[in-house]
């Protein structure tokens, strides 16, 4: 069976041509949205291609081309286009739905593994399945047929993709929710702002220093100048190295670790992840015109489930 699809797919792929790129043509060209249709099985890939196209960035869904004679024709408006599947390309369900592309002038992108049939020769541009049989011994349950149609729907669907320039944070739009929308976040999604951001001078007495990184509970302090930059900070660690000394009696600026390491707003959390544990710290202020605007711990990272 795996062998067989295998053998299917790279058909696939060495068969997609000028055909592959006028479809993709006219479903980027358009200004609506496009109509995935399809009966039984292929209806079945039809639902998921239709998910994955506007999950990423081309708006589509599903008719079912039975209920389409029953008032869902009324769904589809000038402006969209039409992806029927249908492996045998004379599905009767679909004769509705293609007289009305017709009639109106909606473009017919046709999938489907026969030449000769209907659904072909009414559609503008037909995608050809190559015809390598279905993998059931009797070879009549879809098997092979509906692997390779979703495999040219992902393609299709990642091929507009890219012609739309469709980024990581568009993707995380449509995605906000479940493990993928948590592995986008940004360090800006989960920083530390504002009042909760533990900052002193440098001349700030270090009695002042502990009270301050004891009530924030980030284990640091960041010293800042008098323009607000970040010039260096004060750490749990550093405490530790001085505690034997006159500690009360010294100031931030006195034991502060100059250029502290810092991150930016805009990488990914994971990122700031691996970073933090490169340089085997805990938390990192992030830093915007060299002045600090967050801070973020791993335990914000880990917490929020984005790595």
């Amino acid at each position: 069976m795996l062998a067989h699809a295998r053998t299917g797919l790279d058909a696939l792929g060495a068969g997609l041509g000028d055909d592959f790129i006028a479809g993709l043509d006219t479903l980027a060209n358009i200004t609506g949205r496009v109509i995935v249709s399809g009966m039984g099985k292929s209806g079945h890939v039809g639902r998921k291609i239709a998910a994955t196209l506007a999950s990423t960035g081309t708006p589509a869904f599903f008719v079912h081309a039975a209920e389409a004679s029953h008032g869902d024709l009324g769904m589809i408006s000038p402006g969209d286009a039409v992806l029927a599947i249908s492996n045998s390309g004379e599905t009767p369900e679909l004769a509705v739905l293609l007289s009305y592309t017709r009639r109106y002038n909606i473009p017919l992108v046709a999938i489907t593994s026969r030449a000769k049939s209907t659904l072909a020769e009414a559609a503008d541009v037909c995608l050809l399945l190559p015809d390598v049989g279905e993998a059931c011994p009797l070879g009549l349950a879809p098997t092979t047929s509906t692997t390779l149609t979703i495999a040219l729907g992902d393609a299709i669907a990642v091929a507009l993709l890219e012609r739309r320039g469709f980024t990581a944070d568009n993707f995380k739009v449509f995605h906000p929710g479940g493990q993928l929308g948590r592995k986008l976040y940004k360090v800006e999604d989960l920083m530390h702002t504002g009042d909760e951001l533990p900052l002193v001078q440098p001349a700030t007495p270090m009695s002042e220093v502990v009270l301050v990184m004891t009530k924030k509970t980030f284990g640091v302090a960041g010293v800042v100048d008098e323009a607000g930059r970040l010039i260096g900070i004060v750490t749990d660690g550093d405490l530790r190295r001085h505690i034997g000394g006159d500690l009360f009696k010294m100031s931030a600026g006195d034991i502060m670790t100059k250029a502290p390491k810092t991150t930016t707003r805009s990488i990914l959390a994971a990122e700031a992840m691996r970073r933090m544990n490169e340089w085997k710290i805990t938390s990192v202020f992030v830093v915007e015109n060299e002045k600090a605007v967050g801070i973020i711990r791993m335990h914000d990272i880990l917490r929020a489930g984005a790595v």
